[in-house]
C-alpha cells in the first residue's frame, strides 16, 4: 500500500468573529486553501504580506487553532479529530515542531538553555532520564553547530540573536520531527546572520530528512532556499510551484509586485554609479 503523505491540507478555512453580537462582523483569515506535503523531505515556502493569513495557517497545522470548514490530514490522521481519532499530544509535539519568529520568547529567561533542551527531551517522552537527555540534547546541538559543552550553565542573555536561533532549532530537533513549522524565523535575525540560519534549514532537510513550512514576507529567502513556494494573498494561495516557474512567470499581479520589491542583483556597479552619478547632478567620469 502507498503511505500517505506528510500532511494534506484540504479547502481548509477560518473565520473570526469580530465585535458584538449584534454589530460584529466575520473575518476570513483563511479562505480554502489546499496542499500537499508528500514524497521526499521538503522545504515548502509560504510568502505573503502581513495579514495575509499565512501564520493563521501554521497556527492550524500546529493543532493551535481549528478550521472552521476543511480538513487536515497529518500521517493519513485527521489532525483536529476529537475522542478516540484524536492523536495522542505528545506523538503530536514529538512529530512537528515550531520554530517562532523571536528567539527570545523561544526559552525561559529564568532556567539555563541546556536545561530547557534536558527538559523537552523529558517532558516529551523521548528519553527516560536525564542521561539519555543530555545525550539526545547534544545531539541536537551538533546538529545547529552548537556544543553542549559551549551551551552549559548559559541562560538566554548570554547568546546573540542568531545562536539563539540556531537553539530554537535544536529545541525543535531534540524531538526527531518529521515537519517543522518555523513562523518568519529569520526576521528578527540581523541580516549578516539570516542566510546561516536559511542554510541551516537546508542541511537539516538534506541530511536529517525533515521537511519545513517556511513561512515568510521574503521572496529571496525562499527562493533560496525551497522545493516550492506558494504565494499567499488575502487568506488565499493564489499560485504555487518551484521557485524557478515562480521566479520566471508569475502568473498572479501580486506575485509580480513581491518579485519587485526584490533587489535586482544583476545589475554590474558601472550602471549603479552612473546612477548615483546622475542623482547628484554630476557628469560620468567626474570625482565625486
Amino acid at each position: 500500500m502507498t503511505a500517505p503523505p506528510l500532511l494534506s491540507v484540504d479547502g481548509v478555512t477560518r473565520d473570526f468573529r469580530r465585535g458584538g453580537l449584534i454589530t460584529g462582523k466575520t473575518l476570513r483569515a483563511v479562505d480554502d486553501v489546499s496542499f500537499t506535503l508528500g514524497g521526499k523531505p521538503q522545504v515548502f515556502s509560504i510568502v505573503g504580506e502581513s495579514g495575509s493569513g499565512k501564520t493563521t495557517l501554521a497556527r492550524m497545522v500546529l493543532r493551535l487553532v481549528a478550521p472552521t470548514a476543511g480538513t487536515i490530514m497529518l500521517d493519513g490522521r485527521p489532525l483536529h479529530a476529537k475522542g478516540k481519532d484524536r492523536m495522542d499530544d505528545f506523538a503530536f509535539r514529538r512529530m512537528v515542531q515550531p520554530i517562532f519568529q523571536n528567539p527570545f520568547e523561544a526559552f525561559s529567561a529564568y532556567i539555563p538553555v541546556a536545561d530547557y533542551l534536558r527538559i523537552t527531551a523529558l517532558n516529551l517522552k523521548v528519553a527516560d532520564d536525564r542521561e539519555q537527555a543530555d545525550a539526545i540534547a547534544g545531539e541536537a546541538l551538533g546538529l545547529v553547530g552548537l556544543s553542549a559543552k559551549g551551551v552549559a550553565g548559559k541562560y538566554i542573555r548570554q547568546f546573540s540573536g542568531g545562536e539563539l536561533q540556531r537553539l530554537s532549532v535544536a529545541r525543535a530537533l531534540v524531538t526527531k520531527p518529521r515537519l517543522i513549522v518555523a513562523d518568519e524565523p529569520v526576521s528578527m535575525i540581523d541580516a549578516s546572520l539570516r542566510m546561516s540560519i536559511v542554510n541551516l534549514f537546508r542541511q537539516i532537510t538534506d541530511q536529517q530528512g525533515v521537511s519545513f513550512i517556511y513561512i515568510t514576507h521574503d521572496l529571496s529567502t525562499a527562493y533560496y532556499l525551497s522545493d516550492t513556494v506558494s504565494i499567499m494573498h488575502q487568506g488565499r494561495m493564489i499560485e504555487s510551484g518551484s521557485p524557478a516557474e515562480i521566479l520566471a512567470n508569475p502568473r498572479q499581479a501580486y506575485t509580480r509586485t513581491l518579485l519587485a520589491a526584490v533587489p535586482d542583483t544583476t545589475r554590474r556597479w558601472p550602471e549603479i554609479d552612473a546612477i548615483n552619478r546622475t542623482w547628484r547632478g554630476q557628469p560620468a567620469g567626474q570625482e565625486a
